[in-house]
């Protein structure tokens, strides 16, 4: 339909344009999203293809589905860019907008839809990007080492991993098939004397849930404080010298059943370890909920308060792009966006500009201590004011 043709009955005529350029809008995002999603799904299959040999259909489309909140987090920018280029190119080419302003409706009311769209993917992105796509993360891990590759925690085997409520994990070996843990190392040091703590050995666990297992083990409370104490005690004074390793040792529990287990509650999950510590780059698992507690809770280690401003910043700046990058890629859709194939090209190098200067900013966070969220945003601000400057100059 061109603008030329007789608009939609019904309403006053900057109503029926709103409708219909919302419905110029819909169709290239949609496109967009199907597209980019399409792509990048389609690279996590084929990096991953040699590991899922074997594997029931099923499963590799629950694994993908489960990839889906935080590609949409990062395909939406894509798709909103080329949204705009395509819409507006084509009625800009078709003198549609030309007419529109020789109707006397200015520009800024012909893309208002287009900002009303951005707001709404705007909000759909955060909401992914806090809460949906950190638990879909943890998902993703957990089913590709546990049901896909059948690796379960063998990727942790000669680790030590931190587990939450102050308890750390080793092991030796992990045995696939029987999910169970080999040579199994925990320990747990107080928290105001730190020469002071619990380990736990055992010949085997398992970890199912935020609970651990372990069968054949030998409970020791250990005071390193005290072990000092020993080079004082004199050779011949044996009662002394069992005092002294009574005070290093003062709780020493080995069960005479072989079979009895210990079961100690963790703070990670099975899965949520393995999001963590089963790849080289750790799952994106931190939602609202959790940035907010170390923002705020107390005892947080100011390290992890920084990290934590910087994450939640991210998770903000990167749904907030949709907004601007509807302002930044109008200029270019007006001049460059003749046909479908120019507009593809104009979005992906908007949308590639983009992420570089997003990953800089990243980068430049790490070097402002005082100030994370300047790098953070900088993407955003610098193609915010660009727009803003090549729509004045189009």
């Amino acid at each position: 339909m061109f603008l030329s043709d007789p608009l939609p009955a019904g309403g006053d005529p900057v109503t029926r344009l709103t409708r219909y350029v919302t419905r110029e809008l819909l169709p290239p995002l949609l496109a967009g999203t199907l597209l980019f999603t399409a792509i990048l799904s389609f690279g996590y299959f084929f990096i991953s293809s040699q590991w899922l040999s074997g594997v029931p259909v099923s499963l590799i489309a629950r694994w993908i589905g489960y990839q889906l909140p935080d590609t949409l987090v990062k395909v939406l920018p894509m798709a909103v860019v080329l949204m705009t280029v395509v819409a507006f190119g084509r009625m800009n080419t078709e003198r549609e907008l030309v007419a529109v302003q020789a109707g006397g409706i200015g520009l800024g009311r012909v893309t208002r839809p287009a900002a009303v769209v951005g707001l709404l993917v705007t909000a759909l992105s955060v909401w992914l990007s806090l809460w949906v796509a950190p638990r879909a993360n943890v998902e993703t891990r957990g089913l590709y080492w546990d049901a896909l590759t059948g690796a379960g925690l063998s990727q942790l085997v000669g680790k030590t991993v931190d587990l939450g409520q102050g308890l750390t994990l080793a092991m030796q070996g992990y045995d696939a098939g029987a999910r169970q843990m080999q040579g199994v190392r925990v320990e747990k040091w107080d928290k105001d004397n730190f020469r002071q703590g619990m380990v736990v050995f055992a010949d085997a666990g398992k970890f199912e849930g935020n609970q651990l297992s372990l069968t054949g083990y030998q409970v020791y409370r250990v005071d390193y404080a005290a072990a000092a104490a020993l080079s004082g005690v004199a050779d011949n004074d044996p009662a002394a010298f069992r005092e002294a390793v009574q005070k290093v040792f003062p709780l020493v529990q080995v069960p005479e059943d072989r079979n009895a287990a210990l079961n100690l509650d963790t703070g990670l999950s099975r899965k949520q370890t393995l999001a963590q510590y089963a790849d080289a780059i750790g799952a994106d698992a931190e939602g609202w909920p959790e940035l907010i507690t170390k923002l705020t809770a107390p005892g947080v280690p100011q390290s992890e308060r920084d990290a934590a401003r910087v994450n939640l910043n991210r998770k903000l700046a990167l749904p907030f792009a949709n907004l601007v990058l509807v302002l930044a890629a109008l200029p270019f859709a007006l001049r460059f966006g003749r046909t479908l194939g120019v507009s593809l090209g104009v979005a992906l190098v908007i949308a590639v500009a983009y992420y570089l200067l997003f990953s800089v900013g990243l980068t430049l966070a790490g070097l402002l201590p005082g100030l994370p969220e300047l790098g953070v945003w900088l993407a955003n601000i610098v193609f915010a004011l660009g727009g803003l400057w090549l729509l004045r100059r189009a």
